[in-house]
């Protein structure tokens, strides 16, 4: 039987060279100039490495291993059966065109100055390059899209396209003498995205229904769950207990609003609480600087309160790009655990539409209004994502396994933890503490909406309900999650159910041990699934 720590680099070595968007999102540039293929003959190739995998992890006893190696063994083999279960059960790259988006990969080359300006743009060169035969596959191999992923590709790849157009002529004016080699491909990958945003819209005007149902049934999302989740707990046991907390989080917010504007401890004293603080809100033009105040306020609290180590590594706030738009409002964008270059992370916040009637861009901003983007900021930045992905690329293991099968709970438990943190000890003032308890009970209804809507048939007037009425949401974000309910399937989940672990780990701080030691032992792991992280720090 081979040894675990080469079995595990071989077969991490195979993921990534396999997988371009691994690859680019751990950090390890080897493979910049390509793209996925998804060729028939490739996923073929690819399944048959994934089955090999498995068979080889199945060999290893875990309790031959120590600690370290036995949680990077458990977390390396959920992600080859994973991929696995992906590949025979989901099959996205069939059905959902966002599969093939190469946006995020030509934005990586162009954005982060990870290696000099010659170097990537040779990289983004051969990916250019791959991508007029990587759209031709995609028309090939889509078949039945439903109608809200077709429209949420068309402005993604649009978004591609102005890229290429837009930002790849900065990078190559740095280096003229690569202008022959990436202007052709520049030009013939922009013609390529084009044609594929016609032939989506071609197919939407052709067809007005709604195509295939993105909905993926019971039997399917809960096995996309078991894998998404790594834990113990079940769909119904989730369900159970998000309506719990729903109705726990329910009674707090109402006394907070009490607190705020007096009133009887009900649902209308809170929405009186909460329009009082959304007429305080940016705009389009302003919300960038907003956020990039909150990030300096909370660094400021952190380092006050003494809540964890906090790194100098730089955080840039921006606009989210075009391409990445429909359906997060924010995200963070950190460097992989693998990078060796000092790049940033990038900390992006999506505007509204730029066909959204007025009304809605209202609506939007009431909800992110300025105390809300102090919670946001917490949750992706500070001491939330990029802190917490900062002290994960610290982390120096005995395999690369956990550089490849990160933990999303722990990642989303992490960050919406550090919002019932930051707002308890008083970040933001009471104001905070109204948003944060919404985002609870928003976070808590994403749970919900997950399960309901892909294994029940959860109506959108239903949902748009549990979230303006049971969550306080403004119809403008309602109608965003709807959105993001049919787009996405489990990831929904990992807010709840991560934020329930992470929170009963942080809570099982020993005594004697400050907040600053408990949380930076927590973060020292890298992400692993909360139940790993137990059994590395002894809880």
């Amino acid at each position: 039987m081979e040894e675990f720590a080469p079995l595990a680099e071989r077969i991490v070595e195979a993921l990534l060279a396999s997988r371009p968007r691994l690859a680019a999102s751990a950090g390890d540039h080897r493979w910049d100039d390509r793209l996925p293929d998804l060729s028939v003959e490739a996923v073929a190739a690819d399944r048959a490495m994934l089955v090999d995998a498995s068979d080889a992890l199945s060999e290893v006893d875990p309790d031959a291993l120590d600690v370290d190696e036995r949680v990077d063994h458990a977390m390396l083999s959920a992600l080859v059966d994973r991929e696995l279960f992906e590949a025979d059960e989901i099959r996205a790259y069939e059905w959902d065109p966002l599969a093939h988006n190469p946006g995020p990969l030509l934005h990586a080359l162009v954005a982060r100055s990870y290696a000099p300006p010659d170097e990537r743009l040779a990289r983004l060169a051969g990916r250019l390059a791959a991508v007029p035969d990587a759209l031709a596959t995609a028309r090939a191999t889509l078949r039945d899209m439903p109608r809200v992923h077709a429209e949420t590709a068309v402005g993604q790849f649009t978004g591609a396209a102005a890229l290429v157009r837009d930002e790849v002529p900065a990078l190559l004016a740095q280096v003229p003498a690569l202008y022959d080699r990436v202007e052709p491909a520049a030009t013939a990958a922009i013609a390529a995205l084009e044609e594929f945003v016609a032939w989506l819209g071609a197919g939407l005007a052709a067809d007005a229904g709604p195509g295939r149902d993105p909905r993926l049934g019971r039997r399917r999302w809960e096995a996309r769950l078991w894998h998404t989740l790594d834990t113990e707990l079940g769909a119904a046991e989730i369900q159970r207990r998000a309506w719990a907390n729903l109705d726990r989080v329910t009674g707090e917010i109402r006394a907070a609003a009490v607190e705020l504007v007096g009133g009887p401890a009900d649902d209308e004293t809170v929405r009186r609480a909460l329009g009082l603080l959304a007429a305080e809100h940016p705009d389009d033009h302003t919300i960038v600087e907003l956020a990039s105040v909150t990030l300096d306020e909370a660094s400021d609290f952190v380092r006050a309160h003494d809540l964890v180590t906090v790194v100098e590594d730089p955080c840039v706030i921006q606009e989210m790009p075009q391409f990445a738009r429909g359906v997060a409002v924010a995200y963070c964008d950190a460097p992989g655990p693998l990078e060796t270059a000092d790049v940033p992370t990038f900390y992006c916040i999506a505007p509204t539409p730029a066909d959204w009637p007025a009304h809605r861009v209202e609506s939007f901003y009431r909800e992110y209004n300025d105390h809300m983007i102090r919670n946001l900021t917490v949750h992706e930045a500070m001491p939330g994502h990029f802190l917490q992905l900062a002290h994960a690329r610290r982390h120096a293991g005995p395999t690369r396994a956990r550089a490849v099968a990160r933990s999303g709970p722990f990642i989303e438990g992490w960050a919406v933890y550090t919002e019932e943190l930051m707002a308890g000890l008083g970040f933001g003032g009471l104001p905070v503490r109204l948003q944060q308890l919404k985002m609870q009970l928003r976070m808590t209804i994403n749970a919900l909406l997950d399960q309901l809507v892909h294994c029940d048939q959860m109506t959108e007037a239903d949902a748009l309900a549990l979230m303006t009425e049971r969550g306080f949401q403004e119809e403008g974000e309602a109608a965003g999650k709807w959105r993001r309910a049919l787009l996405t399937s489990t990831q929904l989940s990992t807010y709840f159910v991560g934020y329930s672990e992470v929170a009963g780990i942080a809570a099982a701080r020993p005594d004697g041990v400050s907040h600053r030691e408990w949380h930076d032992a927590m973060l020292a792991h890298d992400c692993p699934p909360p139940r790993h992280l137990r059994t590395l720090l002894g809880v």
